[in-house]
């Protein structure tokens, strides 16, 4: 299999720590053929500053959209710009019959993903969400917990309350994009985008949604919020035996004012045990210091969680006693997973591991969110058309 010829818009933060590593990192799938950069300092522009002369050799610098598009050798565009422009860089590269890779928000508005995902199938091409944090070791770890069975001494028994977090503690402004008031701009968009597709992978599209958003520092523009609390209401889930709780609720939260180190990532209820993790994964901290993109392969510890936090069950034992443990993050943080799969897409027709319509989902209920926020309401969730 021939590697797919790529090119990297956005030379950023995003393009440099959580794209370009791995399309050099995986050479037999990928070739780096070009990136988009508007206005390259010296030769070989930001890349070659990153990662040195060897990795910029024979990439070319497209300095407009235009001059990729207009490139033929061109196959698969990985979009990774300001929010604001997804959508309209996604259409336009999807009408020249490229496959595209967009980062997170995919769009501002869920008609607009739905557009694109209707334009990538009339034109045949392969349409696909950069949603890497599915591959965060925590949240493999999470998952294997919740697919004990109910006889499993650390079941957590039936869940009726499932929160995540992203919090941090920053008082100053960033003094980039991410500041202005853009359509796609705010941690909403920023983070709720992963926490929501992690809450629709493991427990799929609620019934209702509760959402408080704003901008509780005040600085900046109002427009532009630094806090999120979205609730994601669900019937009940059955229970097996015992108490039968009444309902189920998903709580993501954001906040910009956290004071503490590590952060609380999860918390998960349930009745026969509740599940506690602090620390994110740890594979954007490594992306962001590597020497090179074979690091990700060659440094033994690349993806591995420390054990110290690791999460930990406290559960009920055979007298009903609290008995607490320890839930390893034994399978390592593989963002790589995800890139493997563009190329088996793109190449042998499988099956997308992360779908277009997941992503619009996320988007949809983003906005749903913003909306229950401005009216101070919740508001029911529409079936799945």
């Amino acid at each position: 299999m021939a590697p797919i010829k790529t090119c990297v818009l956005g030379v950023g933060l995003g393009g440099l720590t959580f794209h370009i590593p791995f399309v050099l990192a995986l050479p037999h799938l990928f070739k780096l053929h070009a990136v988009m950069e508007r206005n390259p300092a010296g030769p070989g522009g930001k890349l070659q500053a990153r990662f040195g002369e060897e990795a910029a050799k024979g990439v070319i610098i497209h300095r407009t959209i235009d001059d990729v598009l207009a490139d033929p050798e061109v196959e698969l565009v990985v979009i990774s710009t300001p929010s604001e422009t997804h959508y309209e860089l996604a259409k336009k590269c999807l009408q020249a019959g490229k496959h595209v890779l967009v980062d997170k928000p995919v769009t501002a508005h869920f008609s607009q993903a739905q557009e694109l995902g209707a334009l990538a199938k009339a034109k045949n091409v392969v349409l696909y969400p950069f949603q890497n944090r599915r591959w965060d070791s925590d949240f493999l770890a999470l998952r294997k917990l919740l697919d004990l069975p109910a006889d499993h001494p650390k079941s957590l028994g039936t869940l009726y309350e499932f929160e995540s977090r992203f919090d941090r503690f920053r008082t100053e402004l960033k003094g980039t994009w991410k500041d202005l008031p853009l359509e796609a701009n705010g941690l909403t968009y920023d983070l709720a985008a992963h926490t929501i597709d992690q809450v629709l992978v493991l427990f799929g599209r609620p019934a209702k949604i509760t959402a408080m958003i704003e901008n509780i520092r005040g600085l900046g523009s109002k427009e532009v919020d630094d806090c999120f609390t979205i609730f994601l209401h669900y019937p009940p889930r059955k229970a097996a035996s015992g108490v039968q709780p009444q309902s189920f609720t998903a709580i993501l939260r954001g906040h910009i004012l956290s004071v503490r180190s590590p952060q609380v990532r999860y918390v998960v209820r349930g009745t026969h045990g509740t599940f506690l993790k602090y620390g994110v994964d740890v594979q954007e901290d490594q992306l962001k210091v590597i020497p090179s993109p074979a690091a990700i392969a060659q440094t033994a510890d690349y993806g591995v969680e420390p054990e110290d936090i690791w999460g930990t069950v406290e559960s009920l034992d055979a007298d009903g006693k609290v008995v607490k443990s320890t839930w390893p993050s034994t399978e390592r943080g593989s963002y790589i997973s995800l890139f493997e799969n563009v190329a088996a897409v793109i190449r042998d027709g499988a099956e997308q591991i992360v779908k277009w319509e997941q992503s619009a989902e996320v988007i949809e209920l983003i906005e749903l969110a913003y909306q229950s926020a401005r009216e101070e309401r919740t508001l029911v969730v529409p079936p799945r058309s």
